[in-house]
């Protein structure tokens, strides 16, 4: 059984603030070993399943957080950016399940840390009309792939934004949110001993692969800045719906390949940061 992991910050256990989770914040180094330490439960809950390969993608902000010398070294780790596909770089029709470690609720969610991809520019995501964030597309790409999502580890408003899209999800909830920057946290060891029990029982009992498809999709994103959404019609495809919304319409993997390009428009035009 081959194995992807997503790996994100603001959803791990015990972090709840930009210094937690950004460079160079006071407690970033400090959190990039407990992120580490997350995936490594995940990790041993997979082999403990079966996995014979373990795939795993530093998906947040700088996308160099994950410590490769403390990483389980049966798991092979996608480091740095830029990369065409972000969050889900790597992840292919030959994997058989992904799972999502530390990640947050979308942009308007009041849970820690929520944001979606980029929150200084974005405002809203929808996917064919629905409200979206990181957990909706990562979800919707790898079901395009026929790749099962069978894990999610964060806040309880991130767990609950993945039952929304699959209630066959398993989740941990690491935390509970208080506030944006708040929360009452899960005991450190109580949580990877969670992450690690919960992977090996999803992964035993996975539920059914979804069927792969090409079907067109429609992605719309409103901006902060009506100066993104100025430049990003340049873009073969892509429509202003109004002065800071534009919208595309393409098969699941090219919208979030498009989107990704998105961001690095948006970051080049407002000189801001991909975070909230």
């Amino acid at each position: 059984m081959k194995v992807y992991i997503s790996a994100d910050m603001e959803g791990i256990t015990g972090l709840v603030d930009s210094d937690d989770v950004q460079p160079p914040g006071r407690d970033y180094e400090r959190g990039r070993v407990m992120m580490t330490e997350d995936v490594n439960a995940a990790i041993r809950g997979a082999y403990q399943a079966g996995a014979t390969s373990v795939l795993v993608n530093d998906a947040h902000g700088p996308m160099r957080n994950l410590l490769p010398d403390l990483l389980d070294p049966r798991a092979a780790l996608i480091k740095g950016r830029p990369k065409p596909l972000g969050m889900i770089e790597g992840l292919t029709a030959e994997y058989e399940v992904a799972l999502c470690v530390g990640f947050h609720s979308r942009a308007g969610v009041l849970g820690v840390l929520s944001h979606s991809f980029m929150g200084h520019e974005i405002e809203d995501i929808w996917l064919d009309d629905e409200p979206v964030g990181e957990i909706g597309m990562l979800h919707a790409a790898a079901a395009s792939l026929g790749v099962p999502v069978a894990l999610l580890t964060g806040d309880d408003t991130a767990c609950a934004e993945m039952k929304a899209w699959d209630p066959d999800v398993s989740t941990v909830a690491v935390k509970y949110a208080k506030d944006r920057f708040a929360a009452q946290l899960v005991p450190v060891a109580e949580a990877r001993a969670t992450i690690e029990t919960t992977t090996e029982t999803a992964l035993r009992t996975l539920p059914q692969a979804p069927t792969p498809s090409n079907a067109v999709r429609r992605l719309t994103v409103r901006w902060q800045s009506a100066s993104v959404a100025s430049h990003l019609p340049a873009i073969p495809g892509v429509h202003k719906r109004d002065d800071r919304t534009v919208t595309v319409e393409a098969p699941m993997l090219d919208l979030y390949r498009l989107f990704c390009l998105f961001l690095r428009v948006a970051t080049a035009v407002t000189s801001n940061p991909p975070y909230c």
